[in-house]
């Protein structure tokens, strides 16, 4: 009988005439549907929420150079943007490895990249940090041809509020990759003294008022992403900035402290020559300048050592073209070394 039919889901109801809230977007976290409206986003200069545009994609192809036959790692998958365009230069006979942590992310890249027709005889995927690169390496031959480390957090985990990464929309003060492991940035917080959030957002963001958000921070009961904004806020009353900066410098300082970012970044580092083929290229995109002094040390350091026979003499920015398209690759840094 016709009342015994499932009824029709109807479509996420939102105030005003666009959605601004990320659950609302139900055409952008339906790419397959609205395609076209997808693009007028990205037209706009913005990313559609639920996805990620890679950034540099025809820079790291000129310096990684990927050719048929080779074995390469994508060391942070993200959305898959990056690795969809290295996978055709691989054939015939090629495979690329793709590591991330992200529980949640993983699955949807793995359906999405497995939908244009990469199977696991050319994309092999695995959830792990790229800490853990060795353990790979007998998989995939004992070395590598190249290596992409993509360092930013993809838009996906950015947009989703839920994930407690922007202080533009209200969620737990999450943070972490992972969500299965670690403490999240609200239990950071409680930890900390004064002096070491200060010492934090100094070490981890370059943060020019951290004395006085450290001050604002300690011992507040700070359990959501709009409860930390509001006292960021509170913090640089009577300062005359925009205190967007300062929102975006403490959110990210949390990030990579509870993520131990720069600690698994360290890892890496010393990890790769071994890991690389004679004559195997590696790239590493940086969104911070921790991140970048960290990357250009041990490159050099390499260079020193002869066990690196080139490096990138000044890191390759994104193009102007780029960075008008896609703002959120304003603060990127690519640098890049080949084994001798």
């Amino acid at each position: 009988m016709a009342e015994d039919l499932p009824r029709p889901k109807r479509r996420v109801r939102y105030q005003g005439t666009h959605p601004r809230r990320f659950q609302e977007k139900y055409k952008e976290l339906d790419p397959e549907r609205h395609a076209d409206e997808l693009e007028k986003v990205r037209e706009r200069g913005h990313t559609p929420a639920g996805t990620h545009r890679p950034i540099c994609v025809r820079e790291i192809l000129e310096v990684l150079d990927p050719r048929p036959g080779e074995v390469g790692l994508d060391a942070t998958l993200g959305y898959g943007g990056h690795a969809q365009e290295i996978l055709p230069r691989l054939a015939p006979g090629g495979r690329l490895f793709g590591i991330d942590v992200d529980p949640l992310e993983l699955p949807r890249t793995e359906a999405r990249l497995r939908a244009l027709g990469f199977g696991e005889e050319v994309l092999v995927l695995r959830r792990m940090n790229f800490a853990g690169l060795p353990r790979l390496l007998p998989e995939a031959g004992g070395a590598l041809d190249f290596i992409l480390a993509d360092l930013g957090v993809s838009s996906m985990q950015i947009d989703n509020p839920a994930r407690g990464f922007t202080y533009k929309a209200d969620g737990p003060l999450d943070l972490r990759l992972n969500p299965n492991r670690g403490r999240p940035a609200a239990a950071l917080l409680r930890s900390l003294s004064r002096e070491a959030l200060e010492e934090l957002l100094t070490e981890l963001s370059d943060e020019p008022h951290a004395q006085a958000i450290a001050q604002a921070l300690h011992g507040q009961p700070v359990e959501t992403t709009c409860q930390l904004a509001a006292l960021v806020r509170r913090a640089l009353e009577g300062v005359e900035e925009d205190p967007r900066g300062s929102l975006q410098r403490t959110f990210q300082a949390l990030r990579i402290a509870v993520n131990d970012e720069l600690g698994v970044l360290d890892q890496l580092l010393a990890q790769l020559p071994a890991a690389l083929k004679p004559g195997g290229r590696v790239a590493i995109l940086t969104f911070h300048s921790g991140e970048d002094r960290r990357v250009k040390k041990a490159f050099q350091a390499g260079l020193r050592d002869g066990l690196y026979q080139r490096v990138a003499p000044e890191p390759i920015r994104p193009s102007a073209e780029e960075r008008h398209a896609n703002p959120r690759s304003s603060s990127a840094k690519l640098r890049w070394a080949v084994k001798t």
